[in-house]
């Protein structure tokens, strides 16, 4: 059975199979067009390799994971005298796969003793607001109490989005005073939390990028303060990114994770961007997995990431046609 055949058995019995198709459609055109030119004129010279480094830098892949890709091609193929006769596509695919893999996704941490703790950071304008709502109607369709915190205290906006979605979904909220200091609004979140038997707490952050150490500083305290309420906390810290920003987009998670350990992405948007390689540039370049995708604005519209799935709706399903 071929790496391709093998996606299509696994993709039969996804249950996310329409939305992860019609997610990633404009990447799956995208990509499928300029490969199927590509490999279409394969013969293993310096200008073969060079337009299929292309293609893959401008599907997003970036520069140092797409030239990894296709020095595994090449030293994959010079060991066969008839390119012609392999199906290259599949090939491809599963060196894609391999370099997602080659370090393996940790599971998300959860508290077996009291409230789990998610620190959601990133910056304005990526969907973080409205992913925390996505997240807590994901745990509580799970049966888990939810409760949310508006950390970003600097952006009136924010607290508001945030209070509509607890309204809407009918859970509790922990907000504070415009321009409180966000960790005191933490603090008071985690204790609430304790006291009202919360399963999960998604806190909010402020989404400014300043300058690095005064962002490091403040997301530094954060963890200390949560990490003192709760042990153990924050459990988890996720990055919400937006697709369509790309490589500016690994340079955001570049920046966050220095500034703290991430522990997972959460890429909004996919379905408004042709060049979902991005989400293989991150794993390959930080190694942190990304563990959300979201494909629309509807509250119900964020999935848990399938490489499988992924591999499939933006190569296999059209490669197929």
């Amino acid at each position: 059975m071929s790496f391709l055949e093998g996606l299509k058995e696994k993709f039969t019995l996804f249950k996310d199979q329409n939305e992860y198709l019609n997610g990633f459609r404009k990447t799956g055109n995208f990509l499928n067009a300029k490969l199927d030119n590509v490999l279409s004129n394969a013969n293993l010279d310096d200008d073969f390799m060079e337009r299929l480094m292309v293609t893959l830098i401008e599907c997003d892949l970036g520069y140092k994971t797409a030239q990894k890709i296709c020095d595994k091609f090449y030293n994959h193929l010079k060991n066969y005298p008839s390119i012609w006769q392999l199906d290259l596509m599949d090939i491809l695919t599963e060196l894609i796969a391999n370099t997602y893999k080659e370090v393996p996704d940790t599971p998300i941490s959860y508290n077996d003793n009291g409230p789990t703790v998610i620190l959601m950071v990133g910056v304005n304008g990526s969907g973080k607001t409205s992913t925390i709502a996505k997240l807590a109607k994901m745990y509580l369709d799970e049966g888990k109490k939810v409760a949310v915190v508006a950390g970003d205290t600097f952006r009136a906006g924010a607290v508001k989005q945030l209070n509509e979605w607890a309204e809407r979904l009918n859970i509790d909220i922990v907000a504070g005073k415009e321009n409180m200091d966000p960790s005191a609004v933490l603090v008071d979140g985690c204790r609430f939390a304790k006291s009202h038997d919360i399963d999960i707490l998604l806190c909010d952050t402020a989404g400014r990028l300043q300058n690095k150490a005064n962002l490091m500083a403040e997301l530094a305290k954060m963890k200390r303060v949560v990490a003192k309420e709760i042990v153990g906390a924050p459990h988890n810290t996720w990055l919400v990114l937006d697709a369509n920003t790309g490589q500016n987009g690994l340079s955001q998670a570049l920046l966050f994770n220095e500034v703290t350990k991430l522990d997972g992405i959460i890429l909004t948007k996919m379905d408004g961007t042709s060049k979902g390689g991005i989400v293989i540039a991150i794993k390959d370049n930080l190694g942190i997995p990304v563990r959300f995708i979201t494909f629309g604005e509807g509250v119900d519209d964020l999935k848990a990431f399938d490489l499988d799935a992924y591999l499939y709706a933006i190569i296999g399903e059209i490669h197929e046609h």
